[in-house]
């Protein structure tokens, strides 16, 4: 009710907004549930009769690259049953086309949290279970599925200090919205915690770990990484600072130290990947306002002389990057957001920085800070002085690239535990 009211009253505001936006202006209709969903969902669904299939739900880019190793295993473990995936935004989307096809029989774009796009959707796909990846839990959604006797499955899931007061603020209305998952599937002991303290029953929450850890990586060959430096025109003998999802604010403090590296070391190459691919033309000015010869990867194709800086305006190639650096800063850490996926600069041995918030990913940037293998900075300074050593002291870097390794690779174990509670909730919904 509230969210129509809003919808209503903001009409004006809504309308321009979607307009001027290319990714609304691209899912609006999907999410609505006014655009048709793939065929292959209601030709399954007639040749397969009352054999429903399982619905997993991811939000954007990460939930859904952190997904994929727990979907290969759900496809592996239930082959008699379809799988079908949607994603709420463009990128994420665009991400789970390019990673998941074979594994999924559909994809499409989870609908707004309106009624009438629910019960559309939820009508035409008509889930045995439904699988919730991380966050992106909606109550009209979730009250649907409660009403269709469909169990909801939150895996991977966490909850902030920042999130537990939130809800707890709103305990008739947030218990109420967690009671409706069958099962809670978190990250630690801690998570677990505060789950109950909202008044969920111990048996419904299961600790699993963090599917994070389960992530495959395809780690390429020498040849496939020389062939990807030279592609950007990075020369052997260069050193690469890469800046991964970064958010606006936190390419003018990577600049500012860059600045004062390049004095030292005149050969050290910037790569930005803002976590937003649109933004790249914006960093890119950003780059050369501060004095930068910036270029963004699609104008290396044109094979312009090599660059300071190359700022990333494609999705998908964040991984390979994080192979071919020296050193790896994770972004959404300097500013309010967050910060990202530090596991993926530690599965290739690199070392890390990120800034002071990683609430989003607090027990991983703690075990790899605990183990030496990556360094929090609060600006620029402390990026300076970090990277600058690093450079100085190979010894150093390799040691840190190893201890975050050793992270990454002594937590895997989460896929599995998970699937066995959903294989559990999927065999009583068989029966």
């Amino acid at each position: 009710m509230l969210l129509v009211i809003g919808i209503t009253i903001g009409l004006p505001l809504i309308i321009p907004l979607v307009l001027t936006s290319d990714k609304r202006r691209k899912t609006i209709l999907h999410r609505l549930g006014i655009s048709p969903l793939p065929k292959a969902i209601s030709q399954n669904r007639l040749q397969k009769g009352n054999n429903r299939p399982i619905w997993i739900h991811a939000l954007s880019v990460g939930e859904v690259v952190s997904a994929v190793p727990l979907i290969k295993k759900i496809k592996s473990c239930f082959k008699h049953q379809d799988i079908v995936f949607s994603a709420s935004t463009k990128t994420g989307f665009e991400i789970a086309n390019n990673l998941l096809k074979g594994n999924v029989d559909s994809i499409f774009f989870f609908p707004y949290d309106l009624l009438v796009s629910v019960k559309h959707i939820a009508a035409k796909v008509e889930p045995a279970i439904v699988i919730i990846v991380e966050s992106d839990i909606w109550p009209n959604f979730m009250f649907e599925m409660k009403r269709r006797n469909v169990p909801v499955i939150l895996v991977n899931a966490r909850l902030s200090k920042k999130s537990y007061f939130g809800y707890k603020r709103f305990l008739f209305f947030s218990k109420r919205l967690f009671l409706s998952f069958s099962k809670i599937c978190v990250q630690s002991s801690e998570d677990a915690h505060r789950f109950s303290l909202l008044g969920i029953p111990p048996g419904r929450i299961t600790i699993t770990g963090n599917i994070k850890f389960d992530q495959q990586y395809d780690f390429a060959g020498r040849k496939e990484l020389n062939k990807l430096r030279q592609s950007l025109l990075v020369k052997p003998s260069q050193q690469i600072l890469l800046a991964g999802s970064t958010h606006s604010g936190e390419e003018a403090i990577l600049l500012d130290a860059f600045s004062r590296l390049k004095k030292k070391y005149l050969d050290l190459i910037l790569i930005i990947v803002p976590r937003n691919p649109d933004r790249a033309a914006s960093v890119c000015r950003i780059c050369k306002s501060a004095g930068f010869f910036a270029v963004t990867m699609s104008d290396l194709e044109e094979k312009k002389p090599e660059p300071d800086v190359i700022v990333v305006d494609r999705i998908g190639i964040l991984k390979m990057l994080y192979a071919i650096a020296d050193i790896a800063f994770v972004g959404g850490s300097l500013v309010k957001c967050g910060g990202h996926n530090p596991l993926e600069p530690a599965a290739f041995s690199r070392p890390i920085i990120f800034g002071t918030d990683m609430s989003d990913f607090a027990d991983i940037s703690d075990m790899l800070v605990e183990s030496g293998g990556a360094i929090s900075v609060n600006d620029a300074e402390g990026i300076y002085n970090i990277v600058l050593e690093l450079l100085t002291d190979n010894q150093k870097a390799g040691e840190m690239g190893s201890m975050a390794f050793k992270v990454f690779n002594a937590n895997k174990g989460a896929v599995k535990k998970t699937l066995n509670v959903i294989k559990f909730v999927n065999s009583q919904v068989v029966e």
